[in-house]
């Protein structure tokens, strides 16, 4: 009851061995915008609004701002069309940092871009509740709080069911989204036509009275103080790079297609809403968003009144806003489990971090993001604005990142593209923005909760550094158990015989660490000494998030497994021992492996599992939470099938 319960809210297991699996999952440049440029698009329903309302009793520059709107999402997103080019297979700010400036610096972008992700989710909910309840009573207000956690866990449960069928799921919302915002954007433009004389002559007006009373420093100073302010705008541009491995062949082509896709609709809506402002001459409201307002506006401009069908065009905008912004939330279910899958994968984060589930999602990073967005939402008690100063810092410092990598990328290979000045001056006009609003963003905002945000970020980076610490221990305490390797005979040193059914049957569950595999089957020799006559390896190739970014990737793991086995099948065939092999591919090793041994037992009655498990001197939660207890997991598993099965400690020095 528990599997069919499982397997309707998650869906069933993907079949590995399906050659078109890949070709199913990934997104075409179309989804890929709206499961991505989603984060993009929605920013805009509160970036605009920061920028104006920073302007304060000086609407007539928003003009500057719009242009300069348009033109930094210009750079930036040009930027990241680069860096798809010369990064394929995704990663973003991590990987080019990684790889460009070192682990040090790609440790940094990281953890940056994960706090960034979580507060994604975390802003992107905090705005929908925010829109949502615009046209409810402000006493009801309080409530938003729990619907924006139920919404982050309804968004959970759909990424667990797959990325690609939260995308459809949600796509209605995106197009709608699309179409009441170009209606208001283009009413405010085109029916503001003919007063389009009068507008200009109060933007003149407006600036020959701020040189007069401000003058050019303070027209400046206000304009880079109003553009930092909405900086929220920018921060969904990277999503494309890093969500790049889950895109359809060519990877290439249609990362850069989804992102003129992102760049053109965020860079139109963003700008076309700061001109709408101007025009409608929207003021900030209590209770209410600027869209809000600026709804009304354009239903009364339209209908001279807010009459019941007006009344109703509001309430469907803000309802497609709202929800939007919870399909903005995409991204950081998209992206920020793929951030922690490729820092695991380099050991900064637990292993367990780039699995795989049988849906073939990123199971743990989607839960991990789900629980860390609720605890911000909390701290924040659902405040957009809060939300948006500790969000907009983050990914300016991974923005600021990637260009410096980009450039070092450049200069490093001068000799090789003819047109590397061309191309290396994108990347220093957008470094010299992304720096900029950064250090505007830090000295504004420091005080306001800014300083939360850097706070758990080096939080986050002390504890990667110890994790990473201590994998590199264990690795080093393992490497002597390789001396053991130099212990076997090259050469067959007798003649072994082929399995028999009937015999007793050691089955070691081995992994990639030959040393560790042979220190097992001495140990079992050395505890059941010539009890066993077959000895039979299994492994299972495990398919993760680092590995899951082409079509051919399970024929690699395959081999690889394969591969390995034959090593250990060779070995114990120098100790004259009778050998073979078993494998499987699959997310999962304890229930690849448990089909394994249920095979295996049925062939070899007197079979007996062996499975090893670290044991560290000084045993603490934190070494448990880094190492999965498979074996344990594998043990109890067979144990209620009938099979027997023994877990040999591997002693470890803490």
């Amino acid at each position: 009851m528990l599997k069919k319960l499982n397997s309707f809210i998650f869906g069933k297991k993907r079949d590995l061995e399906d050659p078109k699996i890949f070709h199913r999952i990934a997104l075409i440049p179309f989804l890929a915008w709206v499961g991505l440029g989603a984060d993009g698009l929605s920013s805009s329903t509160y970036g605009p609004e920061e920028t104006f309302r920073m302007l304060g009793s000086h609407p007539h520059l928003a003009v500057i701002l719009a242009i300069a709107t348009i033109g930094t999402i210009a750079i930036i997103s040009y930027a990241y069309s680069r860096i798809i080019e010369h990064f394929p297979f995704g990663g973003g700010g991590y990987v080019i940092a990684s790889t460009l400036l070192g682990p040090k610096a790609g440790l940094v972008s990281g953890a940056a871009l994960l706090v960034d992700y979580v507060l994604t989710i975390s802003v992107s909910i905090a705005a929908a509740t925010d829109a949502f309840f615009s046209f409810i009573p402000i006493q009801y207000h309080p409530l938003k709080i729990y619907f924006g956690i139920i919404a982050i866990i309804g968004l959970s449960i759909l990424n667990l069911r797959g990325l690609k069928e939260s995308i459809l799921f949600l796509m209605p919302v995106f197009l709608l989204f699309l179409a009441t915002h170009a209606a208001i954007i283009l009413g405010a433009v085109f029916g503001n036509l003919s007063a389009l004389p009068q507008v200009a002559n109060q933007i003149q007006t407006g600036f020959h009275n701020d040189m007069a009373t401000i003058g050019i420093a303070g027209i400046i100073a206000l304009c880079l103080r109003a553009y930092s302010f909405g900086c929220g705008t920018y921060t969904g541009i990277e999503a494309v790079s890093n969500g790049l491995a889950i895109m359809r062949e060519p990877k290439v082509e249609t990362g850069k297609r989804t992102m003129i896709y992102m760049a053109t609709s965020l860079a139109l809506t963003a700008s076309g809403l700061i001109l709408a402002y101007l025009l409608f001459q929207v003021v900030p409201v209590e209770g209410k968003t600027m869209n809000a307002t600026l709804a009304e506006r354009f239903v009364e401009f339209i209908f001279g009144r807010v009459g019941s069908l007006g009344h109703l065009f509001i309430i469907v905008t803000l309802i497609a806003e709202a929800a939007l912004l919870v399909v903005a939330a995409q991204a950081g279910f998209i992206d920020g489990p793929r951030v922690m899958a490729n820092m695991a994968a380099d050991s900064w984060l637990p292993n367990r971090l780039s699995s795989l589930s049988d849906r073939l999602t990123i199971q743990d990073g989607i839960l991990f993001m789900s629980i860390a967005s609720v605890a911000t939402l909390l701290y924040a008690h659902g405040h957009t604005a809060t939300l948006v100063v500790m969000y907009s810092i983050n990914v300016f410092i991974t923005f600021t990142l990637s260009e410096i990598s980009m450039i070092r990328f450049w200069i490093k290979s001068r000799f090789k593209y003819q047109d590397w000045k061309k191309k290396i001056s994108v990347h220093i006009t957008g470094l010299i923005l992304c720096s900029l609003i950064l250090v505007i963003n830090l000295y504004e905002k420091f005080f306001e909760g800014g300083w939360v945000t850097l706070a758990i970020t080096v939080s986050l980076i002390i504890l990667c550094v110890a994790i990473k610490r201590h994998y590199q221990n264990v690795r080093k305490n393992l490497t002597r158990l390789n001396d053991i390797l130099a212990e076997i005979p090259k050469e067959p040193q007798a003649a072994f015989s082929a399995l028999n059914p009937s015999a007793h049957t050691a089955v070691l569950m081995v992994g990639d660490h030959l040393g560790l595999g042979i220190h097992s089957l001495y140990t079992i020799q050395r505890l059941f000494p010539n009890y066993f006559q077959n000895f039979i390896f299994v492994s299972v190739g495990v398919v993760d998030s680092a590995a899951f970014k082409e079509q051919e990737v399970v024929s690699s793991v395959r081999n690889h497994t394969e591969e390995l086995l034959k090593k250990y099948t060779m070995m114990a065939r120098n100790l004259g021992l009778a050998a073979d092999y078993h494998m499987a591919v699959d997310t999962d090793v304890v229930e690849g492996s448990i089909e394994i041994c249920k095979t295996i037992a049925k062939k070899y009655p007197r079979a007996f599992i062996f499975c090893g498990k670290l044991i560290f001197q000084k045993e603490s939660l934190f070494y448990r939470f880094l190492h999965n207890d498979t074996a344990y997991a594998l043990q109890r598993e067979l144990q209620f099938t009938g099979v027997s099965c023994m877990v040999l400690p591997v002693r470890v020095l803490s």
